[in-house]
């Protein structure tokens, strides 16, 4: 039935070639496994007219066909959408779809798309011989998670490892990826990249999909399980086999921007009060704390290392919810997802990283979160890793109670040079018994002070920070009660110079 609707609706000149196989199919962690014992392929392929001359706008002018590329069913009311090579997406990605013990491969073929008349001339056509050698650029997943008679999409994975997904009550914003190497450091980053793709029908609600890892220092597979809702999770398996021995790993690896917001607001001259997809890493480390620790774009890149054992999870937190904080009808950025990492088991030793590159506009990912194994990954030694990542409005709605950071805020004092005041605000409105606990690394805080927000419902603290001669300083801030047990997350922040020299 699957085969005949997707015949039927192809746009070719030729039919599609499809293929199917009866024998019981090669798992990817067997083929991953092969392929770390060869040389490294690349899965750069050669784009034949009209893919190898696109630009942004006519890379948009294909979309996938209706009973082409588009709607590929996969039970349950979920279907699947092929996406188009060229523009930036240049590695080859193989396509299959597997049903029962039987695997489908979808050959590569113009005609599974449309091409938009203003940039094209239609049809499009291409000999056999270059379709062969072309394939995909991903594939994004749609059900009727949000209403019932609407199939809406709510994942997508295309370019390296990248992948997305939205929830019931949020629009696409950050990414994540399935490996990252080398990420924030001295030389050029490795992108790990999906070369192909295992579709599986829809089961309880749930889609599924395999993927094959390829780069030059390993090999590994992702099943990645993907449950549409509020929030949308997806439950990550992902089997690794080095082929070089791996310092710079980055797992579970969180990708987002940050241009500007209330602290350090005039790093960009922009009508808009906020400008970013998350506005703070947050850490549950093994200790049971909360870490919050705000985004910045600094001045040069840097890289924060916070080291724990046993991490419970991290994220990248969306906080602002409200248009007003945005001001921004287009971007919508009040609706962009917050993202939470949970492990599936111990992973042990290591650090939560975070990586901030300067940016001067919104186009460009500037953030980047992962965990970082505290040892090496050896050649020819087999590692997994397995978590569950949450995308949606508030995925940590269910977390333990207590005080949670809400905000902060920075700006600088006017009538005393060389210092800046912060503020920052905790949801809760009680200070009974509570007090501020704050430290430095470097410079002098100074007039610490914490009052009720009545109109909010907050707590706020307020300090001033005094630099002085420093290059960077980590400030650490607290709410304790009177007999010294932390009641709140902790607010971490670290300073550096401002891109003018000044504080």
């Amino acid at each position: 039935m699957y085969r005949r609707s997707f015949l039927t609706g192809a746009m070719a000149l030729a039919a599609p070639r499809i293929g199917w196989s009866q024998e019981p199919t090669e798992s990817f962690e067997a083929l991953a496994r092969r392929l770390s014992e060869v040389p490294h392929r690349d899965p750069a392929m050669q784009l034949a007219a009209p893919f190898d001359d696109l630009t942004y706008d006519s890379f948009r002018a294909i979309r996938p066909a209706e009973g082409g590329a588009a709607g590929l069913p996969l039970g349950e009311g979920f279907a699947a959408d092929l996406l188009p090579p060229g523009f930036y997406f240049q590695d080859k990605v193989a396509v299959e779809v597997q049903r029962g013990n039987g695997v489908e491969p979808i050959a590569f073929d113009p005609s599974l798309f449309t091409f938009g008349e203003s940039y094209f001339d239609t049809p499009v056509r291409m000999r056999a011989s270059d379709s062969e050698n072309m394939g995909f650029s991903g594939a994004r997943f749609r059900a009727p998670f949000r209403q019932p008679t609407f199939a809406d999409e709510f994942f997508v994975t295309q370019g390296a490892s990248y992948f997305r997904a939205v929830s019931a009550e949020t629009l696409y914003g950050l990414s994540a990826r399935a490996l990252a190497i080398g990420t924030g450091g001295g030389a050029p980053e490795e992108f790990p990249v999906f070369t192909r793709l295992r579709l599986h029908e829809a089961e309880n609600g749930t889609a599924r999909l395999d993927a094959l890892i390829e780069s030059p220092s390993v090999a590994g597979a992702a099943t990645l399980t993907i449950t549409p809702g509020e929030p949308t999770t997806i439950a990550v398996n992902v089997v690794l086999f080095p082929r070089v021995r791996i310092t710079d790993v980055g797992i579970a690896p969180l990708t987002s921007m940050y241009l500007k917001g209330p602290l350090r607001a005039v790093v960009s001259d922009d009508f808009r009060p906020r400008v970013h997809d998350s506005d703070a890493l947050l850490i549950e480390n093994g200790a049971g704390e909360m870490l919050w620790r705000p985004l910045t774009n600094p001045a040069r890149l840097q890289t924060s290392a916070f080291a724990d054992a046993g991490p419970r999870g991290f994220g990248l937190i969306q906080s602002a919810r409200t248009f007003a904080a945005f001001e921004d009808a287009e971007a919508a950025y009040h609706l962009r997802p917050s993202a939470w990492v949970e492990p599936d088991g111990d992973w042990g030793a290591g650090s939560v990283m975070l990586v901030e590159i300067p940016t001067e506009d919104e186009f460009f990912d500037n953030i980047v979160a992962f965990w970082r194994p505290e040892q090496p990954l050896d050649a020819g030694e087999t590692y997994r890793f397995r978590y569950k990542i949450s995308m949606g409005a508030d995925p940590l709605a269910s977390r333990q109670p207590r005080i949670h950071v809400v905000q902060s805020r920075s700006g600088l004092v006017h009538d005393q040079p060389g210092r800046l005041q912060y503020v920052v605000d905790f949801d809760g409105s009680d200070l009974d018994g509570l007090r501020p606990v704050i430290e430095s690394s470097a410079g002098a805080v100074l007039g610490l002070s914490a009052y009720e927000i009545a109109e909010r419902g907050h707590l706020r603290v307020g300090f001033r920070f005094e630099p002085g001669d420093a290059e960077a300083a980590e400030i650490r801030l607290v709410l304790r009660n009177d007999d010294g047990t932390r009641w709140s997350d902790v607010w971490l922040h670290r300073w550096t110079p401002a891109r003018d020299g000044g504080p």
